[in-house]
């Protein structure tokens, strides 16, 4: 990993207690980030912060450390319960809140605080019951965090820490009204310290910093391009069905490497995993119909190189720190200019280097000039010759099985639920109000 994208400022210059230090040394962090070493001493003096970062650069980090810090210096009301968390974390999807819990267990592993993590898809009862046992620092998804508040499994009252990560992508997923209801929940903004990141700080994300936060303090970390400056970019202009030929042929080409393919939709996301499944390239799914502990168990594998291919639907654009990523395809383009820089941002992380590698088909060639426009640079384009043109017999791709759903009884003149049908004739209609 490399150490260029590091300020010279230290952790240990700040004013942390002994426990966070232990933690940031088992966590092995010597040297901020920019947006660590921006935002930090403003939060650590209890300045409300409204982040702007792009994604990789340390955020997390960031405000965790600002929240133990705070927890450590301002002692919990004595009155509080159990249940009743001091901080509030909320994320706009599983995949985040996991990463983010993980992250915050090794940071405050010596600080003695609970940390606790609810998200949907799996382990209702399991954490439901572990919020009842106790929570200082609380993670989460709206929905989860919304279902058990509103049964009164825990309560927002004691707040002391509140923090917004993703804010943009609330938007995006709709989720912004259940966010407005947890802020309301939570003491005034003059009682507590907030902090909101996000990759792109646009009106309605200021609005709401604005509205639910006590005066925040803008800071905007600007790379010199908007991609990160450690992606190398390129674009094969290539027809639609030359698009599994040259995705395999790149993939045969590459030694140890560890590739996200992104994909727009489900069905085409199955039709790839078969046929790099049937051309010898070990591969997983990951879209949003998959079940939350199968999609955990997925990324392990692909973190621990049991797959060395992820195809992917933009769930998993956002949110994810997977270390390692050395390529990312996109197999379509994305209809979003924002959804391309995000998906690339998968590669060249913490200073890391990777290769984002574009296919501009016949059907989403016209997200190009858009996106071109966004990141402030055009893709360099490379030809597409037969030499990098895999041969692909089309009977080698692999199906998945699908479970056969039972048939539906049908009846004698039945309706497919096994019960008759009712026809309506002259004489049986209902009868109108001046015929009864």
């Amino acid at each position: 990993m490399s150490d260029k994208h590091l300020t010279k400022t230290r952790f240990d210059s700040f004013p942390f207690s002994t426990s966070i230090l232990e933690g940031l040394q088992e966590a092995g962090f010597d040297y901020c980030t920019p947006i660590q070493a921006a935002t930090l001493p403003l939060a650590l003096d209890g300045q409300d912060v409204a982040g702007q970062a792009q994604t990789g650069t340390g955020k997390t980090a960031a405000f965790l450390l600002a929240t133990l810090h705070m927890l450590d210096r301002e002692p919990a009301d004595e009155r509080r319960r159990a249940n009743q968390p001091r901080a509030l974390m909320v994320a706009p999807t599983r995949e985040l809140a996991i990463q983010i819990h993980k992250d915050a267990c090794l940071l405050a592993s010596h600080t003695g605080h609970h940390v606790r993590v609810v998200y949907g898809g799996t382990g209702y009862e399991e954490q439901r019951k572990a919020l009842g046992d106790g929570v200082d620092i609380l993670i989460g998804t709206p929905g989860r965090l919304i279902d058990y508040f509103k049964q009164h499994v825990y309560d927002l009252r004691a707040i002391q820490v509140l923090v917004l990560d993703e804010a943009d992508r609330m938007f995006d997923l709709g989720f912004i009204k259940d966010i407005r209801y947890l802020l309301r929940q939570c003491p005034g903004p003059d009682q507590r310290l907030s902090m909101l990141f996000s990759a792109t700080l646009s009106y309605r994300v200021l609005e709401l910093a604005y509205e639910h936060m006590n005066n925040p303090k803008k800071v905007v970390i600007e790379p010199e391009q908007v991609t990160a400056d450690r992606v190398r970019e390129v674009g094969y202009m290539v027809a639609n069905e030359e698009k599994i030929p040259l995705l395999i042929g790149l993939l045969n080409r590459l030694e140890d490497a560890r590739s996200i393919v992104f994909i727009n939709t489900k069905r085409e996301a199955d039709r790839v995993w078969g046929f790099l499944e049937g051309n010898g390239h070990k591969a997983a799914i990951l879209s949003g119909d998959v079940p939350q502990k199968k999609r955990e168990k997925l990324l392990q594998m692909f973190a621990d190189n049991e797959v060395s291919v992820l195809v992917a639907t933009d769930v998993a654009a956002r949110g994810l720190h997977i270390p390692g990523v050395t390529h990312v395809f996109n197999y379509d383009l994305p209809d979003d200019c924002e959804d391309y820089v995000h998906r690339i941002g998968r590669t060249a992380r913490a200073g890391a280097e990777g290769d984002a590698v574009s296919f501009i088909c016949e059907t989403y060639a016209f997200s190009l000039p858009e996106i071109e426009d966004f990141i402030g640079h055009k893709v360099p384009i490379e030809p597409v010759n037969n030499e990098i043109l895999a041969a692909i017999d089309p009977a080698s791709r692999v199906r998945i099985e699908r479970k056969r759903r039972p048939p539906r009884p049908h009846g004698k003149g039945g309706d497919g639920r096994g019960k008759p049908r009712q026809h309506r004739s002259s004489h049986n209609k209902p009868k109108r109000h001046s015929e009864r």
